[in-house]
């Protein structure tokens, strides 16, 4: 019975009652040293009747160990990897060291939480699924970080994920977005009533002394009126039962202490490994019964032996003398020796030496190459740390170390890689190692919006290996130039493009090509400028040998908008979305799905461009790529703004003009913008537009040119839109494409006096049609058909309007559309109030998630492939397909292939 937790299990009861109902929960339980986490987690598994159960402990002397968290929980259910997407059984295996290395772009750690989570929805199928681990502050970081993702993707299935977490005395286990319930101590009613049933022969002046002591504590209060020092002895509550703890342990016979110590050293192990290793100690599995009669160990159904309490762990393993728990990885050491288990044996030599000894560095090494050749990447990489850290001289770690870096680089691990990189560079003495170290720490800084320092690593490395490697130096100096872009620190790029020339690099011409496409991409730049950026641009996107690797590629990507190719843009983005899709890696997919959202946007597929933001703004969040969810936040702000949707265009902007850096924050202001002039606020989106073309930074401020000249127009401020619309002009002209050409055709009418406006307004519609932006296009339409029905033309500016309004409404663009009806009730027509998008088209009906789950359901795919594409559970696509066929009118997939939904 659980004395004064009333709230808490009714909590745990409504999780598990949603959970049977078929929905995901996940919760964290948080606290300090016994207040009753694991009497919760100990609740839930007694009520969960009818459902599978998988529980597991953080254990603090491995979580340095990768996967070691998620290997105890799932070690039983791993004969269902090869049911998996082969991609996520790929990555599983790699993790769990269960198959050869795979090679692609680099490892995708989410990849092993997708596989996680498919894992789980798999065993869910069989009946609802309660996971739970305790101590989750021990988690090693890839276990942690794999069943985070996983928990924060549960939607549809019947899991639920508990996590219990201690704080304060031990690491923090961050779980942002997932709901929290923090224990608090008893009150005093609750905790007299548990002591006095369990400690009912207390004296009254003691009861009263425990009670203070423990400050409702539950765990306090049982345990410390059995402690031989007083209550009032002002240590805290973690201490008091750590300390009752040891007191037990210490009455033990010694055989049976040095069994609950073998067991703390690895409560993984089997009986029979921990019985084989007390055997070499002197003890037997006749001396567990002291040990389980106390409370202190028990047996598992899988046939371990586990502390009962997780501070019992703690407290045989940190007081037992230092000798003693050598001997202790010693024995289990020669244990997994004698059975065939390398890696578990390499892991307790590693923890069985005080001090640096080459012996155990070199068998560490040579099993973490053993390791890579079977797929265990992070296992690896952990084992070249330990080795290094054990290794007597600076040749030895440093090479170590570099090793550690590279294996976790390719297990999708970059924080821990770039770590350890930058500890092994003092100790390298080849700069071409150095160098490519630095690689892995400077592109880490850049994809976390560190740009500023990965630029300076980048360059003073490039230098470094100049006379060396010219070729490899020349590549460091482009990745710090295009690092520098993204800091928006243009004069970094410039002065690595002089660099790069004094030194003589190979690609020097390159380095001032980019330095020459950011000069010439501000607005109001000379005319000089604008043309040597632009051919620039077209040297670099024929210069192929540039695409190394994902960066480069994602970088090509955004050339084509920059020189308006939104096309060739979306195809490029379509490209790299496929193989990244089959590979599994989200990791990667966000940088694209920027670019291919950005370019379904300036074509006028806001739909395509909403679903693309909105899955890579998730994705980027879930794999915490900074800058990539502020730039897809502010395609979701323009969106908003061309729809008239105040309250979303202010929040997905928001971080994007308080970061302050091009494009995001240029295109952020330009959402602000077009929202305002949508609106008819004329004069705000002038003074707006404004400021953002005499910045000092404006890159990606072209597109916003014709903005700023309607607003001037409509301010009744003409002259402020001359400069805007001739730079426009020329920009398009040199670009060549239509689209550019009839809004450059636009500015021209609006700033022409009558009888060239109507001349060019026709000559914009005209070249409009020859294909691109339908929002630009129906804009035009409207200015057109606004002029014509003040030059009292009324027969021509309908047909304009009309156009106009039927655009507007298919893209959802509700305060353009009323303009465009305000404008046909002006010239004699009479319009009722639109309805905005919908009628009959079908996948405005649907979210982003149902709409792409319908769309792969139509063209064949099963749940299964369909979840393998988008990154979510079997069961979650059956979800969104099951909310959506009501939408569409269908009662199943195979009437979705007859259905229009583009």
């Amino acid at each position: 019975m659980l004395y004064g937790r009333d709230g808490e299990l009714a909590t745990i009861d409504r999780l598990l009652g949603q959970v049977r109902e078929g929905r995901g929960r996940t919760l964290v339980l948080r606290g300090e040293a016994g207040i009753g986490k694991t009497a919760l987690l100990d609740h839930a598994a007694a009520e969960a009747s009818g459902m599978r159960v998988l529980r597991g402990t953080g254990v603090e002397y491995e979580s340095g160990m990768p996967y070691a968290g998620l290997h105890m929980l799932l070690g039983r259910h791993l004969n269902r990897i090869d049911s998996l997407p082969d991609a996520q059984a790929r990555a599983l295996r790699s993790a769990f060291n269960m198959g050869a290395r795979q090679e692609a772009d680099g490892g995708d750690r989410f990849l092993v939480g997708l596989a996680v989570l498919t894992l789980l929805a798999d065993l869910a199928e069989e009946k609802p699924l309660l996971c739970m681990v305790d101590d989750a502050q021990w988690l090693d970081g890839p276990s942690a970080e794999a069943l985070l993702f996983a928990a924060r993707r549960l939607e549809a299935e019947p899991v639920a994920l508990l996590f219990a977490a201690r704080d304060p005395d031990a690491p923090e286990f961050p779980a942002p977005g997932l709901p929290e319930m923090r224990l608090r101590g008893l009150d005093r009613a609750a905790a007299t009533e548990l002591l006095a049933r369990h400690a009912a022969e207390l004296p009254r002046h003691v009861h009263h002394e425990v009670l203070a002591a423990a400050m409702g504590n539950p765990l306090v209060l049982l345990e410390l009126p059995g402690l031989r020092t007083q209550p009032h002895d002002g240590s805290s509550a973690y201490e008091r039962i750590r300390r009752s703890y040891a007191g037990r342990i210490a009455e033990l016979p010694e055989p049976s202490r040095t069994l609950v110590l073998l067991v703390a050293a690895d409560d993984a192990a089997g009986i029979g490994a921990i019985t084989g290793a007390a055997e070499r100690l002197g003890a037997s599995v006749g001396d567990l019964e002291p040990a389980e009669r106390r409370g202190l160990l028990r047996s598992t159904a899988d046939g371990r032996l586990e502390v009962r309490h997780p501070l019992v762990r703690t407290a045989v393993y940190g007081d037992a003398p230092l000798s003693l728990r050598l001997a202790a990885h010693r024995a289990l050491a020669e244990t997994y020796r004698e059975r065939g288990d390398r890696c578990h044996r390499a892991w307790h030599l590693a923890r069985s030496v005080a001090g640096p000894d080459e012996s155990v560095a070199a068998v560490l090494e040579s099993t973490a190459g053993a390791e890579r050749e079977t797929g265990g990447d992070a296992s690896a990489a952990a084992m070249y740390e330990s080795a290094a850290a054990l290794s007597p001289g600076p040749g030895a770690r440093g090479r170590r170390l570099a090793a550690a870096a590279r294996a976790y680089a390719f297990a999708g691990m970059p924080d821990r890689a770039a770590d350890l990189a930058a500890r092994a560079e003092p100790d390298l003495a080849d700069p071409l190692a150095r160098a490519d170290l630095t690689l892995i720490r400077a592109s880490l800084a850049d994809e976390q919006d560190r740009t500023k320092e990965a630029s300076r690593m980048f360059a003073e490395t490039a230098a470094s290996v100049a006379d060396l490697d010219p070729a490899t130096s020349g590549y460091l100096f482009f990745q710090a130039a295009g690092a520098a872009a993204n800091a928006g620190d243009f004069a970094s790029v410039d002065a690595i493009a002089a660099r790069g020339t004094e030194l003589g690099l190979p690609n020097a011409s390159h380095l001032r090509a980019l330095a020459r496409v950011f000069a010439g991409q501000n607005p109001l730049a000379p005319p000089g400028d604008l043309t040597a950026s632009l051919a620039a641009l077209r040297e670099l996107m024929d210069a192929m040998t540039l695409c190394y690797g994902p960066r480069d590629r994602v970088r090509a990507g955004l050339w084509h908008i920059m020189i308006g190719d939104f096309e060739g843009a979306a195809e490029a983005a379509a490209e790299l979305e496929r193989r990244y899709r089959a590979q599994g890696a989200i990791g990667l997919l966000a940088s694209v799905l920027m670019i291919r959202s950005r370019a379904q946007l300036m074509l006028g597929r806001h739909r395509d461009a909403r679903t693309a933001a909105a899955e890579g703004l998730r994705i980027a969040a879930d794999t915490g790529q900074h800058r990539i969810r502020v730039y897809l936040a502010t395609v979701l702000g323009l969106l908003a703004a061309i729809e008239g949707d105040e309250e979303t265009c202010a929040e997905q902007t928001e971080e994007a003009l308080a970061r302050g850096v091009p494009p995001s924050s240029v295109h952020a202001a330009a959402a602000r913008a077009l929202l305002d002039l949508g609106h008819g606020r004329h004069e705000a989106a002038l003074s707006r537009l404004s400021d953002m073309v005499a910045g000092p930074n404006r890159l990606g401020a072209i597109a916003s040119l014709p903005d700023l000249v309607e607003a001037a127009v409509r301010a009744g401020r003409p002259e402020l839109g001359r400069d805007a619309a001739g730079w426009y002009a020329d920009w398009a002209g040199q670009i060549g494409w239509p689209w550019a050409e009839a809004v450059a055709l636009r500015c021209t009418a609006l700033l022409a006096p009558d009888d060239a406006a109507d001349t060019a307004f026709a000559q914009a519609v005209e070249v409009h049609r020859k294909g691109g932006t339908p929002f630009e296009r129906a804009r035009t339409e409207l200015l057109y058909g606004e002029w014509l029905r003040r030059a009292r033309r009324r027969n021509d500016a309908r047909a304009q309007l009309h156009s106009a309004l039927e655009a507007f409404e298919r893209l959802g663009a509700a305060p353009w559309a009323e303009r465009a009806r305000a404008e046909l009730r002006a010239a004699g027509e009479s319009l009722a109030a639109g309805a905005g998008p919908g009628g009959d088209d079908l996948a405005a009906r649907l979210t982003p998630q149902e709409l792409q789950a319908v769309r792969l359901a139509a063209a064949g795919l099963s749940n299964r492939e369909i979840g393998a594409q988008l990154f979510l559970s079997p069961r979650t696509v059956g979800y969104h397909l099951y909310k959506a066929y009501p939408k569409l009118g269908v009662a199943s997939r195979g009437e979705l292939a007859r259905l229009d939904l583009t």
